[in-house]
């Protein structure tokens, strides 16, 4: 399969010019059949079940972790499926053993959800240092090496920005952890839809990221653990080994993670998505998005009254490009694009509002983010239509 034979797959792309990705992606159909065929024809709960359809099930659900365990170079640790990056990563702050004085290191450029519950610890006397980002969002190494402290508990760093498109140094950052003696998350949310991943040379203890943002269905999401060091979130069925009315004792695996009936069809949908994306090839489509990204990047910087937020060029960056034009609120430039060219967009603070503030950004930006599914037509339409808006400054 190639990129040009896939976009018969998704159908919103047929009459609209979809670039919103980093929020969500779409779903092609081999996914929705996936899922429908679960509903349809073997719909059963998963695990502690003999009759046929729970044993299909059971098989279907374990070969989706496998699938996900594989595409993320992950089968050595344990991978978790939840609902989403924002579970996974209050999964982490929830299940590790905190004590006062601990220190957690993150950085303002971060989504929402990597950065709340973190910030939530304070209350129990942990320290969160919060690093500044350089010119174009864009870290010195030697910020990490200065806060990453031997009083350091934990990291946590998105891989790659929502907002500024931006690619972290993770694997030097995983160097100083383990030099420090620091567990190392990663928000994977918007770099495991778009580019190869081995979270093995990547050197982190954590890998958090969303099955809705790589063509999966909505409500999945995945927390990878090198070793699982926390204490589950919850507890119910399909936990235990064995339960008296004095104590319990956990089973071992995902299964420990996974507390009551999970959303199987939609693991079997992430699954699927996985299948697909690997038979286009992670390395086609980063080349794809790079094309297209340099082509947008190139467009934009062309035309009058618009500033691009965060690095101008392909180097360590992804096909997220946020920019504003004048004075123009983000959310009218969003909704002109939708109403010219159906061009569909995002703007806003992105779930960003600090990062929003250090860059000085009141009303934040409108983001464009590209997939697989995009086309260099699609960009020289959003950049014409840009442009256009661009005069009414």
């Amino acid at each position: 399969m190639n990129l040009e034979d896939c976009l018969a797959d998704f159908q919103i792309s047929r009459y609209l010019h979809y670039m919103d990705s980093a929020a969500t992606s779409l779903v092609p159909e081999p996914v929705i059949t996936a899922m429908n065929e679960y509903d349809r024809q073997y719909r059963a709960n998963v695990g502690r079940g003999m009759h046929r359809l729970t044993r299909f099930a059971t098989q279907k659900y374990q070969d989706a972790h496998e699938l996900v365990s594989s595409f993320i170079g992950g089968k050595e640790g344990t991978t978790v499926f939840t609902r989403n990056t924002t579970e996974a990563i209050n999964m982490v702050a929830a299940g590790l053993d905190w004590h006062p004085g601990d220190r957690i290191v993150t950085t303002v450029v971060e989504h929402h959800s990597n950065l709340l519950p973190w910030l939530r610890l304070r209350q129990r006397g942990v320290e969160v240092i919060v690093i500044q980002p350089g010119e174009a969002g864009v870290f010195d190494i030697e910020a990490f090496e200065e806060a990453i402290t031997a009083d350091t508990k934990l990291v946590a760093v998105s891989h790659t920005s929502n907002v500024l498109g931006t690619v972290q140094p993770v694997r030097k950052i995983a160097d100083i952890c383990k030099a420090q003696g620091a567990y190392f998350l990663v928000d994977g949310a918007q770099s495991v839809p778009h580019f190869p991943m081995d979270v093995q040379s990547l050197g982190c203890d954590f890998l958090c990221f969303s099955g809705h943002k790589m063509l999966g269905p909505t409500g999945t999401g995945v927390l990878w653990m090198r070793n699982a060091v926390i204490s589950p979130l919850i507890l119910g069925g399909g936990t235990v080994d064995d339960v008296t009315t004095e104590e319990y004792t956990l089973t071992g695996g995902y299964q420990r993670f996974e507390g009551g009936t999970p959303n199987i069809s939609g693991a079997i949908g992430l699954g699927q998505a996985v299948k697909y994306l690997e038979n286009l090839g992670m390395d086609v489509i980063f080349k794809h998005e790079q094309k297209l990204t340099e082509r947008l990047l190139k467009g934009l910087a062309d035309i009058e009254n618009v500033t691009i937020h965060g690095p101008q060029d392909t180097k360590n960056r992804i096909g997220v490009v946020s920019f504003t034009i004048g004075r123009i609120h983000p959310h009218e430039i969003a909704y002109l694009l939708d109403e010219r060219a159906a061009i569909l967009v995002r703007s806003g603070d992105h779930c960003c509002i600090p990062l929003m503030k250090h860059l000085g950004l009141e009303n934040g930006t409108v983001r464009a983010s590209l997939y697989l599914y995009n086309t260099s037509k699609e960009v020289d339409l959003l950049i014409e239509t840009i442009e256009e808006i661009a005069r009414m400054v």
